[in-house]
């Protein structure tokens, strides 16, 4: 009996998810959005660097340089410059990076930089972009790299994991804890508390659709990221399944802690995306490596599930990782899971107050 009553509770929400459109856009379409936005459009990536060359004495080997540069995407050969002109083609913004060749460039490999630092992110970028390509001009400065796991050094590869924890913590928590506080004022949840279904039927009601909704996300995400921005899912669909499922439940977990703490959707809303979108993009790793936090704010960072999650993902998408290389981010995410399960259902009150 209790089994049917589940499934009855579990297709009525399903089927009132369904047809509310703004869920249906919440749920599926923005996470999609999400993540060909990052994919595609927001990148650290450098492209079309203005560049120009100072040389007193255009050797041969100066040539082969300059033609690397000019043949490399990342580059916009803009010709070349006098020394008195360099600060003025700088502060003019013809060019973004200046390379000045030693005399003896043939013979020492010697080159200097010139930047335009008001940019960090691009100088430090067109920094390194420039030296690797100028390391294999001369003997005196070649040296061998390998890029290992992303020799493309693409940003999706690096984004892809991330916006997947944002937008599974926020996604859930936000519709999970906002479609238990709606119940509890328009008031149908005191009727349905006083009804014989027990109330953990009536949580695990709301869990259940959004549950299977986020799996769908994961699904179409996990094919574009593959097919369309070409990340690869090197460690196994299975493995990446299962880790996302336990991470799924946690967040809805969470979710409905938020609805037992407040009593307004406009409170749930503000919790569930305000106060929680400046951990995950400060503490997770999202943007910012965590080895740069200070120690103090590192130690949060360890309570924090996207951090967990996003790693595992890196791990098992990018590096190619067995399922038995991530268990300590798997077991951290479960132990928060059962953690976040338990409180809430604790607090979870079977009469409103």
């Amino acid at each position: 009996m209790g089994k049917i009553r589940l499934s009855s509770f579990v297709k009525k929400e399903m089927l009132h998810i369904l047809r509310d459109r703004r869920t249906m856009l919440m749920v599926l379409v923005i996470p999609l959005v999400l993540i060909m936005l990052f994919g595609f459009t927001v990148t650290t990536d450098v492209n079309n660097i203005k560049v120009m060359v100072c040389a007193p004495h255009r050797s041969q080997a100066v040539n082969e340089a300059i033609n690397r540069m000019a043949a490399n995407r990342y580059f916009d050969f803009c010709g070349f410059v006098d020394a008195a002109d360099i600060d003025r083609t700088m502060r003019t913004g013809k060019a973004s990076a200046v390379v000045v060749f030693a005399d003896d460039y043939a013979r020492s490999g010697q080159f200097q930089l010139l930047l335009d630092g008001a940019d960090v992110n691009t100088a430090s970028t067109s920094q390194a972009y420039l030296q690797s390509v100028l390391a294999g001009t001369t003997t005196a400065s070649a040296f061998d790299v390998h890029m290992l796991f992303n020799p493309q050094m693409k940003s999706s590869f690096n984004f892809v994991p991330g916006i997947m924890g944002m937008i599974f913590l926020l996604i859930c928590a936000i519709m999970t804890s906002i479609s238990i506080v709606r119940e509890k004022e328009t008031g149908t949840m005191e009727v349905l508390l006083v009804s014989p279904v027990k109330p953990l039927y009536i949580i695990v009601s709301k869990m259940v659709p959004y549950l299977l909704l986020s799996l769908t996300d994961l699904a179409i995400i996990l094919l574009l990221a593959y097919y369309v921005l070409e990340v690869p899912l090197a460690g196994g669909v299975g493995s990446i399944v299962l880790v996302s499922f336990i991470y799924l439940v946690l967040s809805l977990a969470l979710g409905m802690l938020v609805s037992n703490i407040v009593s307004s959707q406009i409170a749930a809303l503000l919790i569930s995306a305000m106060v929680m979108m400046m951990p995950v993009i400060i503490f997770s790793g999202l943007l910012f490596p965590i080895e740069n936090l200070p120690w103090a704010l590192r130690w949060i960072s360890y309570v924090i599930p996207p951090r967990w999650y996003i790693d595992a993902m890196r791990k098992l998408m990018i590096e190619g990782v067995a399922l038995r290389d991530v268990m300590l981010e798997v077991g951290i995410l479960l132990a928060e899971t059962v953690a976040l399960m338990t409180v809430s259902v604790k607090k979870f009150n079977d009469r409103l107050e």
